[in-house]
């Protein structure tokens, strides 16, 4: 079964590359617990910060944000960062009731 929304991540993701920007594919790996995006949820970053789709929500996605800008500015073709959540912090980030989530950051060319 194609995924429209990740058709259309990816080919706003290919319009960027052919624009020369640099682009990173962040993926949602693992979720424990409580996570506004399931397993497989997919965001697209550029070199400027902007960004299409989504992974989580808060200060969760901003940090996700901030972590593919950097991994372009530092050149790294990968990464991988995990949010653990308590529950008593939840809100705060955007994990509504606590949990755990693992992105995994790729450029992509």
């Amino acid at each position: 079964m194609k995924n429209s929304f990740d058709e259309k991540i990816l080919e706003e993701a290919n319009d960027w590359i052919k624009t020369n920007q640099k682009v990173v594919l962040a993926t949602v790996i693992e979720t424990w617990g409580s996570s506004p995006r399931p397993t497989g949820s997919r965001m697209i970053v550029n070199e400027k910060g902007d960004f299409s789709g989504s992974v989580s929500g808060g200060c969760v996605e901003s940090a996700v944000v901030r972590e593919c800008v950097e991994i372009i500015k530092e050149k790294k073709p990968f990464k991988k960062i995990e949010f653990k959540v308590s529950n008593e912090s939840a809100w705060e980030v955007g994990l509504a009731c606590g949990g755990e989530i693992a992105v995994y950051l790729e450029q992509i060319n």
